[in-house]
């Protein structure tokens, strides 16, 4: 698929340099880790969430997005559909400029809260798909 200037998925995934993937496992067989391995290849830098661990794919692990230190430029969410008010209020909080809820996390909700703060929401879909369907 070409990307072009409506896409805007494509160029969300171009301006990215940042993902902090809220949930990310430090298991190699979750889908969470499989699918931020594969973005960190494609050149992002992956910042894990998950107060459960130490760290994934060589970075640490921080317990909440506002641990984070650095600009976020997408809120991956790999966590369950009924936790995700909870992401989207403290991503409003930091003002981060996109939310990206992976294949069958869908709270309606929550989104439209997040779209009304400015904020770009992708929901139930997986993002090395859609990375995978227009840069490789």
């Amino acid at each position: 698929m070409k990307t072009t200037a409506t896409d805007e998925i494509g160029e969300l995934l171009k301006r990215t340099r940042t993902i902090a993937v809220v949930g990310l496992s430090d298991s190699p067989l979750r889908p969470s880790y499989g699918v931020s391995a594969y973005m960190q290849t494609a050149g992002y830098r992956i910042i894990p969430v998950n107060p459960a661990i130490k760290g994934a794919l060589g970075e640490k692990a921080v317990a909440s997005l506002a641990d984070v230190q650095e600009k976020i430029d997408i809120v991956d969410v790999f966590r369950r559909s009924e936790f995700v008010p909870e992401v989207v209020d403290e991503a409003i909080r930091l003002k981060v400029p996109a939310i990206w809820l992976q294949e069958g996390v869908v709270h309606e909700e929550a989104a439209e809260k997040a779209r009304k703060a400015g904020i770009f929401v992708v929901m139930d879909r997986c993002i090395l798909k859609e990375h995978r369907r227009r840069f490789s």
